[in-house]
């Protein structure tokens, strides 16, 4: 179900400043930024083997990014595992009796589908699931 890591997102108050960590320090390969409105952040990706450290910026207060931060600060948000098919994956998931956040796929970064699994099912970790573009 789950074929690999495809990225490990990491909350940031403000990407620009992250980014010069990440690039001029440990030298990761900054290969695609963009704002992903359904999500309400500014997204960084960084390849990191086969898969990718995603920075993630609040583009406003009232953000699920923005209200991590205000109670936890910066750091790791999230784990995300690649899956062929994201619909087979949810369904499975459910019928197992797995806390959902998102019961049907929504728009990702580079037009990727992605759900979020609540942490309570998944070991007090945010979980997301990523179905990458075709042509990613």
């Amino acid at each position: 179900m789950l074929t690999l890591i495809d990225h490990v997102g990491v909350a940031v108050e403000e990407i620009d400043a992250a980014l010069a960590f990440y690039t001029d320090v440990l030298k990761l390969e900054l290969v695609h930024r963009e704002t992903v409105t359904e999500q309400g952040v500014e997204a960084a990706l960084l390849d990191v083997g086969d898969g990718h450290v995603e920075l993630i910026a609040p583009l406003g207060p009232d953000t699920g990014v923005a209200k991590f931060l205000a109670k936890r600060g910066p750091g790791l948000h999230h784990v995300a595992y690649r899956v062929a098919d994201i619909d087979a994956t949810l369904a499975t998931l459910a019928a197992a009796g797995t806390r959902l956040i998102d019961a049907t796929p929504r728009t990702g970064i580079r037009r990727s589908r992605v759900a979020f699994l609540h942490p309570a099912s998944s070991g007090g970790v945010l979980t997301e699931i990523v179905q990458p573009a075709e042509d990613h």
